[in-house]
């Protein structure tokens, strides 16, 4: 049984297509209030577990339930409570930005006073005429959060949400879940494959290997797990150089005592 303030609840869950197993007994507990960073490299199974967390493809065998409800088909009126980013930014690109948004307010239902809001939460001002199509890819990031954040969901999912984005954006993407979290009480279930960022972020981390579940603990703790086990290779010169140039990733990792290919490390061994 998911515990009260569970959010999100997986037992057993698996997906296999033919002969891939993409995702393998997968046990997840993901509670009210927290942003939890699932994380594992390309290609672990991050995308194909929060695909069918949000029912957009059916697992082979195991359960899930969000909000206490289980997951299947013909069973989705709980997605009104959920805002999601899969995979890649989407748009209607022949719609400008703010178009775009009165879509989707109409869509969930949203106020109209939410179209202003989310174009002011990200940034989007200076596009909000700007045809989607036309936007960079770091702000066509930032139109599918605010579409996913328009109609001021309880559990935000999102599969690389800083994909595209700049450091500066990054920074705010980051503030921005923060507060919805401290300030809303918004669960975030963020999908990564980049230490630094669900380092900066996460409550809980879920490392995720080849579709199981390999680790989970608090951020701290697996941050000083880190420092105990990765060497550092890196000289005073090269921090400096990652800092001055803005490779905020390899800065991180130089910091925190890893090497610059190192994998996230679980119980002493590279995963």
């Amino acid at each position: 049984m998911p515990a009260a303030d569970s959010v999100i609840s997986t037992h057993g869950l698996t997906k296999h297509f033919g002969r891939v197993r993409a995702v393998d007994g997968l046990d997840l507990e993901v509670r009210r209030g927290e942003i939890y960073g699932f994380l594992g490299r390309n290609g672990a199974g991050k995308t194909t577990t929060i695909r069918m967390l949000l029912g957009l493809i059916r697992p082979t065998s195991g359960t899930i339930t969000v909000f206490g409800r289980t997951v299947a088909a013909g069973r989705q009126d709980w997605l009104r409570k959920v805002g999601f980013l899969v995979e890649t930014a989407t748009a209607y690109p022949n719609l400008t930005v703010t178009e775009n948004l009165d879509l989707q307010r109409r869509l969930t239902g949203a106020p109209r006073a939410a179209v202003a809001e989310a174009i002011d939460w990200l940034g989007l001002a200076p596009y909000a005429d700007r045809r989607a199509g036309r936007l960079s890819l770091g702000n066509k990031q930032r139109l599918s959060l605010a579409r996913a954040l328009l109609h001021a969901p309880e559990l935000v999912v999102l599969d690389e949400p800083a994909n595209g984005l700049d450091p500066a954006g990054i920074v705010e993407v980051r503030e921005l879940l923060r507060g919805l979290a401290r300030d809303r009480g918004v669960t975030v279930f963020m999908s990564s494959h980049l230490l630094v960022e669900v380092a900066h972020l996460a409550d809980r981390i879920g490392i995720v290997e080849a579709g199981r579940l390999v680790e989970e603990a608090p951020r701290d703790v697996l941050a000083a797990r880190a420092r105990d086990f990765v060497r550092d290779t890196f000289t005073a010169a090269e921090r400096e150089e990652a800092l001055l140039t803005g490779d905020l990733e390899r800065y991180f990792l130089a910091r925190t005592g890893a090497a610059a290919k190192a994998e996230p490390t679980v119980g002493g061994a590279a995963r």
